[in-house]
């Protein structure tokens, strides 16, 4: 049972983070979770007919890491959303079944407890149904139907009992299995950062860079437009450019709405574990943190769709460096890592 299984059944254990003066407690069903010091219970997305039990959340683990679900064996969801580097990847976009390269950079799970749209399009309208696209995508997992993979899983016998356990009958779905999958992701989290220390009160648990770099975060470079809030994100679309000079841009949020002002914009990611996230934006192509606020500080990319709220930020070379150091003191404690020791056989 790993540690979060052990959180999950509400038994005595002290996490570094769990229990902290000033972390929050949030209460789901019978399930009472102990969220890491930063993070909001309020805000958490749990649906109703989906919320976590340890046997829910055991078997998604193994759902998550299983190669099995994908068409030659050698892809699972870790592969691209992989906890040791930041449940993202280090390549610019991901690579799926044969070598196949897509075309966007995988997005971190990190916190997605407090999302309900998912993918950098927001296409998803849950976890539930972001964690079976990949499967079935053709570049991604492979698999040729959402049949076929939950004929996989009900051919390995020993899921028949976790199904069991987790759902009260063997009965494999493809419904269950997203289910499953998405607890799972609901109990990654990344909290207990420097920063979350230093706004609860140990001022020293932030370098002096970076904390000039929080004063600028919400005063003269206004990451705070956007990323907003104990999450850095206002789960909103923006345009800023990147890769609208291309022959045939990625449209991003405009292939899911047609809206016209949609043209070119992608979701503002959490900037929780974004040090270890990288490389940056929805394809990629910014391999450094100060790559990315370079960006910003000369307003984005010029095109007809540009968000508002993009300008020149005049940045100093010092404060770049300190804006850059504030967003590596958002890297805290982050749980769901453990990796499974075996699979059902």
């Amino acid at each position: 049972m790993t540690v979060m299984e052990r959180l999950l059944l509400g038994a005595t254990l002290v996490l570094g983070f769990a229990g902290a003066a000033g972390a929050e407690t949030l209460t789901a069903g019978s399930v009472v979770l102990e969220l890491p010091l930063g993070l909001q219970a309020s805000s958490a997305y749990i649906p109703d007919d989906n919320v976590p039990t340890p046997e829910r959340v055991a078997l998604g683990r193994l759902l998550y890491f299983d190669q099995r679900l994908s068409g030659d064996g050698t892809i699972s969801c870790a592969t691209c959303h992989d906890p040791q580097h930041g449940f993202a990847e280090p390549r610019k976009t991901s690579t799926g079944i044969g070598g196949q390269v897509g075309g966007r950079n995988a997005p971190t799970v990190v916190n997605r407890l407090f999302s309900a749209e998912q993918f950098w399009d927001g296409r998803a309208d849950d976890l539930e149904a972001q964690a079976l696209g990949p499967l079935v995508n053709p570049i991604e997992m492979g698999m040729t139907s959402h049949a076929v993979v939950a004929d996989v899983v009900r051919g390995i016998p020993g899921y028949a009992p976790l199904f069991e356990k987790a759902f009260g009958s063997m009965t494999v779905t493809i419904e269950r299995i997203g289910h499953a999958i998405a607890s799972y992701e609901r109990t990654v989290w990344s909290g207990n950062s420097p920063y979350d220390r230093h706004q609860n009160g140990d001022v020293g648990a932030m370098s002096e860079a970076a904390r000039r770099g929080l004063v600028l975060f919400g005063g003269k470079a206004n990451c705070v437009t956007c990323h907003a809030g104990f999450n850095f994100t206002d789960e909103s679309y923006h345009n800023l450019g990147v890769g609208m000079a291309a022959t045939k841009p990625d449209l991003g949020r405009h292939d899911v709405t047609k809206a016209d002002a949609d043209q070119g914009a992608f979701k503002t990611p959490t900037l929780r574990e974004i040090a270890h996230s990288g490389p940056y934006m929805h394809d990629g192509s910014l391999g450094t943190l100060m790559e990315v606020v370079e960006l910003y500080d000369r307003g984005g990319e010029q095109n007809p769709w540009l968000s508002k709220e993009m300008r020149p930020l005049g940045l100093t070379a010092e404060e770049r460096r300190d804006l850059v150091a504030f967003l590596e003191a958002l890297s805290g404690e982050v749980s769901g890592t453990e990796r499974p020791t075996a699979f059902p056989n």
